[in-house]
């Protein structure tokens, strides 16, 4: 659904949360990690370090930053150095926002 204000495709506080898939996650990954690095999303391989592309920690610990606010999770702060590769990022954040049971 698209914010008619802003233009944006973030979701709204009343809408229904989408389940992430690996294409989703590997995707949106893929779009930061190229902004941050000023290439384009083509150029990202999801197997290749990211460190090939330039990412260094200070973009490093903003992509943490994005994702602790895109999926309000709390990720260390050297999550892109654990998991090197957006494919391994992607198996982290699929394990990280499995299924959670809602508070009764």
């Amino acid at each position: 659904m698209t914010d008619t204000t802003t233009g944006s495709s973030a979701p709204r506080p009343d809408s229904t949360p989408r389940p992430h898939t690996a294409e989703s996650l590997a995707g949106w990954l893929v779009g930061h990690v190229a902004a941050y690095t000023r290439l384009s999303a083509d150029e990202i391989d999801p197997t290749a370090p990211l460190t090939d592309y330039g990412l260094d920690s200070v973009a490093a610990l903003s992509l943490c930053g994005d994702i602790e606010d895109e999926f309000d999770l709390v990720v260390e702060p050297t999550v892109a150095w654990d998991h090197r590769t957006v494919d391994a990022l992607v198996a982290y954040l699929l394990d990280a926002l499995g299924p959670r049971s809602e508070p009764a």
